[in-house]
């Protein structure tokens, strides 16, 4: 072995075993794959908070709501309150035109709003799980690189007579890399992961709050 060995991060990547380098491959696609899908969901949540903000001033200003539902089923595009809005007007005005009773007009309104709010939250849950799943599997994966590393480490000093630290010490640095690519691929994961859930449940709770409020308007319309 080589006893001044480069201990440099990149030296140790590319001195490490094949099976260690194919995990450290392995973190790293999952670490960028998670960095990609933690800014997409902040953009999205973001734009979805501020349609919500936008829609509900103009919901609550007191206008008429047929001249509202006409605006923003020709903007189509927005997420959150505006499809639900849409959906719920539409299916009460299409019962109104053929003269349905007033409970069962409510009901199909009712209806069609839970249909596009589980949409949207499917929509804004879409990934997380990957998140998760990120967040939990990954250190496990650079243990496994670890403890395959610290095997071949071990295996190298079968036939030396007096082992060192010295000996020893490049091939524990170049495994426990694996462990600390893990770590570094799984902590984003999981903060993001628990952040987003938080927003989207705040907005479903939101949502959850418009669809009984419109259903109350609609039923005094009725």
């Amino acid at each position: 072995m080589n006893v001044h060995a480069d201990l440099s991060f990149l030296a140790m990547v590319a001195n490490a075993s094949f099976v260690v380098q194919a995990v450290m491959a392995l973190l790293a696609l999952l670490s960028m794959w998670s960095w990609w899908q933690i800014f997409l969901k902040m953009f999205q949540l973001r734009a979805a908070k501020r349609d919500a903000d936008r829609f509900e001033d103009d919901f609550w200003k007191g206008g008429d709501l047929n001249e509202l539902y006409q605006r923003v089923a020709q903007g189509r595009g927005a997420a959150g309150l505006e499809p639900i809005f849409v959906a719920g007007f539409r299916e009460y005005a299409k019962h109104r035109r053929q003269g349905s009773s007033a409970s069962l007009t409510l009901d199909a309104a009712r209806r069609a709003m839970r249909a596009a709010y589980q949409r949207e939250i499917d929509a804004m849950e879409a990934h997380l799980s990957g998140l998760a799943s990120v967040g939990s599997v990954s250190p496990y994966i650079g243990l496994f690189g670890t403890v395959w590393g610290i095997m071949n480490a071990f295996r190298g000093l079968a036939n030396v007579a007096q082992a060192t630290l010295t000996q020893v010490a490049p091939g524990i640095a170049e495994a426990l890399v694996a462990t600390a690519m893990g770590l570094f691929a799984a902590i984003p994961a999981v903060v993001a992961y628990n952040r987003y859930t938080h927003d989207v449940d705040r907005l479903a709770t939101r949502y959850e709050t418009f669809i009984e409020e419109f259903s109350n308007i609609l039923q005094r319309q009725g």
